[in-house]
């Protein structure tokens, strides 16, 4: 059957369920380009064939999605992406049918009907394919362990590498680093490595990696697929049941990190982590959000400050296990704060080789316990006026 002048195959008409239809189109969404190089890249491929394919890209990533539908004739069309996306919210949860009528599609659920005009197919570009299988993770491990990394990452473009996130891949073991200059994450965790000799290393941007992390549900087994360290096509994919998603990485190399993370501290504090996250809430209302905020170590307690002269202040003591040297310390109060929820802990260890110094976060289910997840959060200490 041959395409038309725009790339539609046959008259194509199907019916789909509207959750169905909404998680798919979802999905995909992700990978539009809000500046597109060509007007073809504002929209999402439908395909329907056996199932229903749904297909994005803007050239960095490409997300693909196959659902189940009533098809009564096949075909192919290119439609605008985020007003599909709208309308299929919109809808009421009722079968939804689809008919492309001409060069336009007609979108039906019960007593609401849209039209949308079509997009030139044959001036979509041609997408990379997947790279061979890596190995497996469950997905919500994998998307929690975004979770804790990504919020590291700069947002300034003009660094690009420092807006990644570094995935390693060594054996049966992932590590995933970002930074911005002024905090560090890093977590390992296991997987099922596909080749336990297997080892790379790659660079992707971590709005893809955040963005991508909002589907992962419990349950699904996620697949990894990226090409060996040699390989000239720079390229990772993911791969949920019916979920694919392939993206270019990062040119330029990660900063090394590791030795950036001691194992021994002068001084250490155990804290309960919802009691000092209002702690810093409170204090912080007095001051803008980049001045430092205060702190003092010593005596099983932390002293919090924020304001000076004849500014608006605020103080507030708290109770912890601490033991060492006094420190004095101050901490953007946003980034202290992006550290504390990461964690996914009751309490957290701070330990400290010195006030001028980077303090490591850590996170324990109780006192004078070792971590139970293999994450840290490095932050750096503000200069600040006493």
């Amino acid at each position: 059957m041959k395409n038309d002048l725009w790339g539609r195959r046959g008259f194509m008409k199907f019916e789909v369920e509207r959750d169905l239809l909404v998680d798919a189109v979802n999905w995909v969404a992700r990978s539009l380009s809000n500046r597109p190089i060509s007007t073809a890249l504002l929209g999402i491929i439908i395909e329907a064939d056996k199932n229903l394919t749904f297909t994005a890209s803007d050239l960095e990533s490409s997300s693909k999605t196959e659902i189940t539908g009533a098809i009564s004739q096949p075909g192919k069309v290119l439609v605008p992406g985020r007003l599909l996306a709208e309308i299929s919210r919109s809808l009421p949860n009722k079968p939804i049918s689809f008919t492309l009528d001409g060069t336009r599609v007609n979108v039906v659920s019960g007593k609401s009907k849209f039209t949308l005009p079509i997009l030139p197919l044959n001036e979509y570009p041609n997408l990379p394919s997947i790279p061979n299988s890596t190995g497996n993770i469950p997905s919500n491990v994998f998307a929690k362990a975004i979770n804790q990394v990504a919020i590291a990452a700069g947002k300034d473009d003009s660094l690009p590498t420092l807006t990644g996130v570094f995935i390693e891949i060594e054996n049966n073991q992932i590590t995933l680093a970002a930074t911005d200059r002024y905090r560090l994450a890093v977590k390992k965790l296991a997987w099922k490595s596909k080749d336990s000799n297997f080892k790379t290393h790659t660079l992707l941007r971590a709005r893809t990696l955040s963005e991508a992390a909002k589907f992962l549900e419990v349950g699904d087994e996620l697949t990894i697929a990226l090409n060996e360290e040699t390989s000239n096509e720079k390229l990772i994919g993911f791969t949920l049941p019916k979920k694919t998603l392939i993206s270019r990485v990062l040119d330029g190399s990660f900063p090394p990190f590791q030795h950036l993370l001691p194992n021994t501290f002068t001084a250490e504090a155990t804290v309960e982590i919802s009691v000092f996250l209002e702690a810093v809430r409170r204090v912080a209302l007095v001051t803008d959000k980049t001045v430092p905020l205060r702190l003092n170590f010593t005596n099983n307690s932390i002293q919090l400050e924020a304001g000076t002269g004849d500014e608006a202040q605020a103080s507030e003591s708290i109770d912890i296990n601490y033991k060492g040297e006094a420190i004095n310390i101050a901490f953007n109060p946003t980034y202290l704060t992006d550290g504390l929820n990461a964690l996914g802990t009751k309490f957290a260890h701070i330990g400290f080789t010195g006030a001028n110094k980077p303090a490591i976060l850590t996170g324990i289910e109780k006192p004078d316990t070792t971590s139970t997840e293999n994450y840290k959060y490095l932050l750096m200490p503000m200069r600040y006026s006493a």
